[in-house]
C-alpha cells in the first residue's frame, strides 16, 4: 500500500469520525436567529419562538451528552439559566452553565441515583414559563436510575435491586429493546415519566440514536416519550430468559 492510499485511508476513517460527533451534529442542527430557536434533523425543520419564555434549562443523560451540552451552551449562549446532566465517568466538557455529574455504565451506582434525584426534583420547580432541553443519548438508562417506589405497593426497589437485574439482562443475551423494557417498568424516570415530571413546563428532547430503527421509546429508556411496551411484555422477557429464579 502507498503512502497516499494510506493518508486517503486515514481521511476516510476520521471524516467518518467527524461526521458523528456529538457536538458537531448539535451545531449543524440548532440555530439561533434573534429570539427564534430552529431545529433541524434529517427530515424535518422545527422553530421555536423564545420570547415566551422567562427560564431556559437543560437537563441530559448519556454517553454523548457532554458534548451535546457544550454545543447548545454555544448556540444558546447567555440564554440558558440552569442546567444538569449526568455522564460516564470521564466523559466530560468544559461547560459554563450546566452542572455535570459523572456516574456508573452500564450498571448505575449512587451517582446515577443522585443525578435522577435532583432531575426530578428540579423538575417540581419548572413552570409553564419555562422551556427545557433534554438532551438524550446512549447509555443514559444507566446514569439515571430512579427504583420505582410506591407506597401502594408490598414490594420496594431499590438501588441494589436495579443494580443486580441490569446485571443479569445485560449477561443473559437480552435485546437492548428486552433490557429496557424492563428497565422502564422498575423507574420513576424513565417510559415517560419524566416528561409527566416536567409537566407544565415546554420540553424539547434532542436525542442521538444509538439504537437500530432509532425507537424513541427504547433509546435510554423512553424518558420523555409514551411508554409502548406493557407489564405482560416484561414478564414474557423474565420467563423467556428464565430469570425468575434469580429475581
Amino acid at each position: 500500500m502507498t503512502p497516499l492510499q494510506i493518508q486517503h485511508l486515514k481521511d476516510i476513517y476520521y471524516s467518518g469520525i467527524q461526521a458523528v460527533d456529538p457536538y458537531q451534529i448539535m451545531m449543524k442542527s440548532l440555530l439561533i436567529d434573534h429570539d427564534i430557536l430552529t431545529i433541524q434533523n434529517s427530515e424535518k425543520i422545527f422553530q421555536f419562538d423564545l420570547k415566551p419564555f422567562k427560564k431556559i434549562a437543560v437537563i441530559g443523560f448519556g454517553k454523548a451528552t457532554a458534548k451535546m451540552a457544550k454545543a447548545v451552551e454555544e448556540v444558546l449562549s447567555g440564554r440558558i439559566n440552569s442546567g444538569l446532566i449526568s455522564v460516564k465517568y470521564g466523559h466530560t466538557e468544559d461547560l459554563s452553565v450546566i452542572e455535570t455529574i459523572e456516574a456508573g455504565h452500564p450498571i448505575p451506582d449512587s451517582n446515577s441515583e443522585a443525578a435522577a434525584q435532583r432531575i426530578l426534583s428540579n423538575a417540581t420547580e419548572y413552570k409553564s414559563d419555562t422551556l427545557v432541553l433534554v438532551l438524550i443519548s446512549g447509555g443514559g438508562s444507566a446514569l439515571v436510575s430512579s427504583p420505582y417506589d410506591s407506597s401502594n405497593s408490598k414490594i420496594q426497589i431499590n438501588l441494589q435491586d436495579k443494580q443486580e437485574i441490569s446485571n443479569l439482562l445485560l449477561k443473559c443475551g437480552a435485546s437492548i429493546q428486552e433490557i429496557n423494557c424492563i428497565r422502564k417498568h422498575l423507574s420513576l424516570i424513565k417510559g415517560g415519566r419524566l416528561a409527566h415530571a416536567l409537566y407544565p413546563a415546554t420540553t424539547i428532547s434532542l436525542i442521538l440514536s444509538d439504537v437500530i430503527g432509532d425507537p424513541l421509546d427504547v433509546i435510554a429508556s423512553g424518558t420523555t416519550v409514551p411508554d409502548s411496551s406493557t407489564f405482560p411484555e416484561v414478564r414474557k422477557i423474565i420467563d423467556r430468559y428464565d430469570l425468575e429464579q434469580h429475581l
